[in-house]
């Protein structure tokens, strides 16, 4: 049997998994746009230049339907297109670049889903690991109340300028470091 994905040990996910437009969840030039930037750093706290990290979210309204549209593809030649540019469809995947950055363009989160939930695919990771954004402001929900401060401060972005936010990813720290990741296993 040949072995899975996760039984193999990457850098393979920047080849297959990005797609056109991939960072822009929301409509270019759309005045509610917030940046969510970054760096994904391993348990040296050396940038990876070769992650891959998807993004979840409910609509600005609430709504977790979203709209199709991310992957669409040309029906003449079958080439995929990526996103049409006005919908909003709730997910992003974005690839980190040579010096391990990665920058998103999306909504700030419905008060009643307050986070992005974010999947990162990295080299050395036999399973990709989940997490959670909050922005500055947000209602506190069941997962930020049961951290410690230190710990709760591993989800949530900083403001960098007006509409930019910052957010790194660290796979391994102390405790003051390292991002918090769920278990749903």
């Amino acid at each position: 049997m040949e072995p899975t994905p996760s039984q193999t040990v990457g850098p393979f996910f920047g080849y297959g998994l990005p797609f056109p437009g991939g960072s822009d969840v929301a409509p270019a030039g759309h005045p509610d746009a917030v940046s969510v930037h970054g760096f994904v750093y391993d348990g040296e706290g050396n940038p990876i230049p070769d992650a891959i990290l998807d993004f979840w979210q409910a609509a600005p309204d609430g709504s977790r339907a979203g709209s199709p549209g991310s992957l669409r593809v040309d029906t003449s030649n079958g080439r995929l297109l990526g996103r049409d540019g006005v919908r909003f469809t709730g997910f992003g995947r974005v690839g980190t670049d040579g010096d391990g950055h990665w920058a998103l363009r999306t909504f700030a989160p419905a008060p009643d889903a307050p986070y992005l939930a974010v999947c990162v695919f990295a080299r050395g990771l036999l399973h990709h690991l989940f997490t959670r954004i909050y922005f500055p402001g947000a209602p506190e929900d069941a997962l930020l109340a049961g951290l410690s401060p230190e710990r709760r401060a591993t989800l949530l972005a900083r403001p960098e300028s007006d509409r930019v936010l910052r957010f790194d990813v660290r796979l391994q720290g102390g405790e003051a470091e390292e991002t918090v990741f769920l278990d749903f296993g």
